[in-house]
């Protein structure tokens, strides 16, 4: 089996959703903590591995590194039940990866963020533009979990745990996430699937 070296931060959502894959494919390897406020990504050598200087990255034997979340969770499902294998189903699945990317991250991760390192103010003009960006994204979600059991179809997948790794926290960016009971059911049945973790860490004090 190839040999992966992953390099993450453990408070980092993107990095959580990589780690949750391999923890349920039951797949080894190695990890390698990464300090993003410590400068650790500011380094010649971490440049090498990742010009953007962000996490996670993946190292695939001699392979080229693999930077960006979706990316990795896309290689390492291929082939397995997580990536469906349906060009329709597989697109849908994709579909989601890109949504999180340009909604979640921006509506839901970057207030969460920005409020617990208290860089924004909770009644500041970018919080309530970010909250109003989180809140139109949990209403696509919660409609789009009324018409099946998980995001890409009723089968569980990439897209669920693409999602999940933020939406989860979603309550601690000051969401009510009462107000969206099919998220909250999907956020229990994601938390029952096979192999199931949870290991993402609150931020820490150099963050603030």
């Amino acid at each position: 089996m190839t040999a992966l070296r992953l390099h993450d931060y453990s408070a980092s959502g993107n990095c959580y959703k990589v780690r949750l894959l391999l923890a349920q494919l039951g797949r080894p390897y190695d990890r390698v903590p990464v300090d993003i406020f410590g400068g650790d990504t500011l380094t010649d050598e971490y440049a090498r591995l990742n010009p953007q200087r962000q996490t996670p990255v993946l190292e695939i034997d001699a392979a080229e590194p693999l930077t960006e979340s979706g990316a990795i969770l896309v290689y390492l499902a291929e082939g397995t039940e997580y990536l469906p294998a349906d060009p329709n189903e597989r697109a849908q699945a994709l579909r989601w990866l890109f949504f999180e990317q340009t909604e979640v991250i921006q509506g839901i991760a970057g207030l969460r963020f920005r409020l617990i390192t208290e860089r924004i103010r909770p009644d500041g003009r970018e919080a309530q533009w970010r909250r109003s960006v989180g809140d139109a994204a949990l209403t696509v979600l919660n409609d789009r979990l009324g018409k099946s059991e998980y995001l890409a179809g009723d089968t569980y997948s990439i897209a669920d745990i693409a999602l999940f790794a933020y939406v989860h926290v979603a309550d601690e960016a000051g969401f009510e996430l009462s107000e969206y009971p099919q998220v909250k059911e999907w956020i229990r049945r994601v938390e029952g699937t096979r192999g199931y973790m949870n290991d993402l860490e609150p931020y820490p004090p150099n963050s603030y």
